[in-house]
């Protein structure tokens, strides 16, 4: 059964990546390779706006490596996710770090973005990175979230870009030749171009304010944040 955004053979596939989300050598290692690099980036854009302590809606958080790192910031993170194993990770994660002595203003909940906007709360920042591609519509998520933001908020998004290049890397490199990803994590058919990107920004009340490409180094075996948009990239979008 399908609810609304959420399409359920995506979600059963990354629950059942749970139990091996946090593992850096395992099937998420690009995710946390690149964690570092779009981390900081919206980081840095959220404190050109907020203070710490502001909170941070992180929708489709997985396991949690983004909402712990901008916990870590000094933010406030709720992070949500319509998987249940995966969110029992990020709890279980969570715990560790606390208990590691990491005081982190951290917290989970299974759900979706639509159940959420439907209780009338608001947040100044919302992010949503590599979730886009995987909602049964984008537009209507889009939606979802901008209903969820505060006047003036920012909205950050990450997603793939529907490219010869991002085919390549993504499907027959990634998934097929380098095995870095299980196959049929991704398709590339629901890849999102910046254009369209900003058309349902556009649509759902949102003004897309920044973009950065996020590449991968074979050389330094990095990620970093650049210009090229061809296969990776980050967003930002502000409410009016």
């Amino acid at each position: 059964m399908q609810t609304h955004s959420v399409i359920d053979a995506e979600i059963a596939q990354f629950n059942a990546l749970a139990a091996r989300w946090w593992d850096e050598t395992g099937p998420m290692r690009p995710l946390h390779m690149m964690n570092g690099p779009r981390a900081g980036w919206v980081g840095e854009r959220i404190s050109r706006r907020f203070p710490l302590g502001t909170r941070v809606l992180d929708v489709g958080c997985g396991a949690g490596l983004l909402s712990e790192a901008l916990a870590r910031q000094g933010y406030d993170v709720l992070g949500l996710d319509a998987g249940v194993d995966v969110i029992a990770a990020a709890q279980a994660h969570a715990v560790q770090a606390q208990a590691g002595g990491q005081g982190l203003t951290l917290a989970y909940r299974n759900g979706t973005a639509e159940a959420l906007a439907a209780e009338g709360v608001t947040f100044p920042v919302i992010t949503a990175l590599e979730i886009i591609e995987h909602v049964a519509d984008p537009v209507a998520f889009l939606g979802s979230l901008a209903s969820l933001l505060e006047p003036g908020g920012l909205l950050f998004l990450s997603t793939l870009n529907r490219t010869p290049a991002s085919y390549m890397v993504t499907k027959l490199g990634a998934e097929y030749i380098l095995r870095l990803l299980p196959v049929g994590t991704h398709d590339w058919k629901r890849f999102i171009t910046p254009a369209e990107l900003g058309r349902h920004c556009r649509a759902a009340g949102l003004r897309l304010t920044d973009t950065a490409g996020l590449s991968f180094s074979p050389r330094l075996r990095r990620f970093n944040v650049g210009r090229d948009l061809s296969v990776n990239y980050l967003a930002l979008a502000q409410a009016s």
